[in-house]
């Protein structure tokens, strides 16, 4: 598994009308994994008739584009004065596991400090392989900067846990991956184990976040991808999920909840998103739904999905046309500005708030409104 990482790639049109030689999106969260080495304590304190094209061109695209910079503010406790500001995104008191962050610049890592920002206590679960770059980045201050929230504190992990949400038991993992040296000295990281060690740690959680994914065929057309490299996508991607609420269900606290992320492509043809991922996105809108009603019945757990536009990600670059994407949203969406990581972990963190309580079994969209095009504005077919 790949992990996505966060962070906007900042890019200004000189003509007027653009035109994208894509006509797709990509999301951060399209490939993302998660897994640690082995436990470790580390504290850190996204028609109709037009008789005119020309001018509709002009409208949309003629005034220069800039990238304007929105900040929301999660806020957990009170104002210096000591009065209350707004209406305040209280997590005080609540404890996260966070399934998928293996950098410092994935929405994984964006939803991680908003949720911290808001008072929550951390956990992490990192993709094995990944562990040991994570742990000594983080000991050696290399995500310090990234670690900074609004107030000045610094971010807090209490605990790092190995994971691989490919797999549930032990029995599960055959021996080549158990044998594999990108495993050696990882123990307890199947998605059985890691919640069984969360409940011998703390006891219990109220809010769990599946944010990775991954497709080893994703640049493959759905009719080039094989049985195995579709199975492996929709295993990955969206049954890793349904096994992830599954095992820590038993510990989240009534009135909990879950989110995924999502992307577009779930519903709407994006060439070049291939390799099955769009089946495992729809799979996992799918199983949003019928997990919101089996967990909230079950559990009293609310379910939810953010459909996160592109964003210019470590792993979303591996894909290789995510700066066209970007450039795509920017000329095409209704907000013309970057879509940040930010904004992604912001409304996660509304969603797994109190202040969502009656929301559940709902696809989200943080993309700057793109999902309500139908129509590409920067299309070469406008201007002439």
């Amino acid at each position: 598994m790949a992990t996505v990482a966060a962070g906007g790639l900042q890019m200004a049109a000189t003509r007027p009308c653009i035109s994208s030689s894509g006509r797709m999106f990509m999301s951060s969260a399209a490939i993302l994994g998660v897994d640690v080495k082995g436990t470790s304590q580390v504290k850190f304190a996204s028609s109709s008739h037009i008789s005119s094209v020309k001018p509709l061109c002009q409208s949309f695209m003629s005034a220069p584009l800039k990238f304007t910079v929105v900040v929301t503010r999660a806020m957990s406790g009170e104002t210096e004065k000591g009065i209350a500001s707004g209406l305040p995104i209280d997590l005080r008191g609540k404890r996260a596991f966070i399934a998928g962050i293996a950098d410092d610049n994935g929405y994984g890592w964006a939803i991680a400090k908003a949720l911290a920002a808001a008072g929550a206590e951390i956990l992490v679960g990192t993709w094995v392989p990944a562990i040991n770059i994570f742990e000594t980045s983080l000991r050696r201050g290399k995500f310090d900067e990234s670690r900074r929230l609004l107030n000045g504190s610094l971010m807090e992990i209490i605990k790092v846990y190995p994971l691989d949400t490919v797999y549930d038991t032990p029995e599960d993992v055959p021996v080549d991956v158990r044998t594999n040296k990108r495993y050696s000295g990882a123990s307890n990281w199947t998605v059985k184990e890691v919640a069984e060690s969360v409940k011998n740690d703390f006891g219990s959680i109220d809010i769990l976040v599946h944010s990775l994914a991954n497709g080893p065929e994703v640049t493959k057309p759905l009719l080039e991808t094989s049985r195995k490299g579709y199975l492996a996508a929709i295993s990955a991607s969206s049954y890793s999920f349904v096994s992830l609420l599954k095992h820590f269900l038993p510990i989240m606290n009534p009135g909990g909840a879950s989110i995924s992320l999502t992307y577009i492509a779930s519903e709407r043809t994006i060439p070049g998103y291939g390799g099955g991922m769009s089946s495992a996105k729809a799979a996992l809108e799918s199983d949003t739904r019928v997990l919101a009603f089996e967990a909230g019945r079950k559990g009293k757990i609310r379910v939810n999905t953010i459909s996160a536009g592109p964003l210019g990600s470590r792993a979303a670059k591996a894909i290789g046309f995510i700066e066209k994407m970007i450039k795509y949203s920017y000329a095409n969406a209704p907000l013309q500005k970057e879509l940040l990581a930010d904004e992604v972990g912001n409304t996660a963190a509304f969603l797994l708030s109190p202040l969502a309580s009656a929301i559940t079994g709902s696809v989200v969209y943080v993309d700057n409104g793109l999902n309500a095009m139908g129509l590409a504005t920067d299309s070469p077919t406008l201007a002439v």
